[in-house]
């Protein structure tokens, strides 16, 4: 899948990936996707819950070499 933009959050630690990704999905429009890197063992919870809560979708997820995940996120 291709996405629109990227934003690597690895080596952040909680709160901050999250963060992040609220400001980097701010300037994309509807429907857009951000691929999103992290390595913080709270993101495997964070993201998801993030997603829901601000109604964005969670395309993908999953592991690129422990403890690294990929994240695919479209903008509500």
């Amino acid at each position: 899948m291709t996405w629109d933009a990227e934003l690597d959050a690895a080596g952040l630690l909680c709160p901050l990936p999250v963060l992040k990704i609220r400001k980097r999905l701010a300037p994309l429009a509807a429907g857009q996707v951000l691929r999103v890197l992290t390595d913080d063992p709270a993101a495997l919870v964070d993201v998801p819950h993030f997603c829901a809560e601000q109604g964005h979708e969670l395309v993908e997820s999953r592991e690129d070499g422990f403890p690294r995940q990929v994240w695919l996120i479209r903008k509500a």
